[in-house]
């Protein structure tokens, strides 16, 4: 593909999870990637992305970090398309849940009043659970719910998400710059399920392994909701199964060490 070919866009949080993915496929498409790192001299934030096929010519890092004011505007400068994906994700502190959907939340708010204010053409990208193969070498917060539930752990979280493979997630990004009539919001979610159904798909793809037989509360379930496919498949695309991407998630972690069975 030759999609981008001539183009220069920039990926923020390059060495991220989607952002790894995103820069790969950029790559294969022709495009010029300048990726934000807050190291490049880190091998675990560049390595993964040196090896990637085009790199050496058309990947080019640049040292940033979102809590520096101005640290991006080089990076941004002479972009046809900037990617921004740079988030700290983490699930660690009271109530977390809530402030970083709060946090997420407010950022798209400015991001669309900034836009509208500065005459920025922008789309964004909403993806539920992102699952599937890991790039990068280090452990995402998604890929590390999965690994939970393999790993010993005696409950399954009371909680409902949307869950979508990370190279459906990635190829909205790219189709969304891509085409002229991507506009607005894209909510991305194969399927909308419980942790307990995600227990359930886990033991139906590896009937050995030991897996948590109960939920951490004793609380009703969290219910499930609906998630429209309609705007996603506007873009060209099919979601890839919830299970196809379990499975992906754990061979991923296996192939990664990060569980030996």
């Amino acid at each position: 593909m030759t999609s981008g070919s001539g183009k220069v866009v920039c990926v923020t949080g390059g060495s991220g999870y989607i952002a790894s993915w995103l820069v790969k496929l950029l790559l294969q498409r022709g495009y010029t990637v300048r990726a934000s790192v807050r190291d490049a001299a880190d091998p675990k934030k560049t390595e993964h992305l040196r090896a990637l096929e085009g790199a050496s010519e058309r990947l080019h890092f640049f040292k940033a970090n979102l809590l520096d004011e101005g640290s991006f505007d080089a990076v941004v400068k002479g972009c046809d398309g900037v990617f921004h994906t740079a988030s700290p994700f983490y699930f660690a502190t009271a109530d977390p849940q809530q402030w970083y959907v709060l946090s997420k939340t407010l950022a798209e708010e400015a991001a669309w009043k900034f836009a509208k204010e500065n005459a920025i053409d922008i789309v964004t990208i909403n993806p539920g659970m992102v699952l599937g193969p890991l790039l990068q070498p280090t452990l995402n917060t998604s890929s590390a719910f999965i690994l939970n539930l393999i790993n010993g752990s005696s409950t399954f979280h009371n909680a409902t998400f949307g869950w979508v493979n990370v190279q459906d997630v990635v190829k909205a990004h790219i189709l969304a710059f891509e085409l002229p009539s991507a506009s607005g919001r894209y909510c991305l979610a194969e399927r909308v399920s419980h942790f307990s159904d995600i227990v359930k798909i886990i033991r139906e793809l590896y009937p050995a392994l030991q897996l948590p037989e109960k939920c951490a509360d004793d609380k009703p379930f969290v219910p499930v909701y609906q998630v429209s496919k309609e705007k996603y498949r506007s873009l060209g695309l099919d979601y890839i199964p919830l299970e196809t991407s379990i499975n992906e998630t754990i061979e991923s972690l296996k192939e990664k060490n990060f569980v030996n069975f």
